[in-house]
């Protein structure tokens, strides 16, 4: 099993997960975060962490069309260790429904 990061994480990416995470299995991109399943070790400790209340597990409903998302775009963003600065706007976005066509394949840049 793993956690998965869903759509109400775009634009919003508040990292606040990232913090927690005791294997480094983030991975940010331009506006959005993802969890890699192949590193995510089902610890759990994310989830409560994210102000969007945009990760669950695999085995929920929520988060069966990002599963497969996440493990693509894992593959190809950098890693994230730490939290990085949150969006000037997240706080607007956050909520917001019909945010996928927003998501961004552009990594994360500094």
């Amino acid at each position: 099993m793993t956690y998965v990061v869903t759509e109400n994480c775009i634009r919003c990416k508040y990292m606040d997960c990232v913090e927690v995470c005791p294997v480094d299995c983030f991975y940010a991109g331009e506006n959005f975060l993802v969890i890699s399943p192949e590193e995510c070790i089902d610890c759990g400790v994310c989830e409560p962490e994210c102000p969007a209340e945009a990760i669950f597990p695999d085995s929920d409903d929520r988060a069966a069309d990002w599963l497969e998302v996440n493990a693509e775009l894992s593959k190809s963003w950098p890693n994230m260790s730490r939290k990085g600065d949150t969006p000037a706007d997240a706080d607007e976005w956050n909520g917001k429904t019909d945010k996928k066509d927003m998501l961004s394949k552009e990594p994360h840049k500094d």
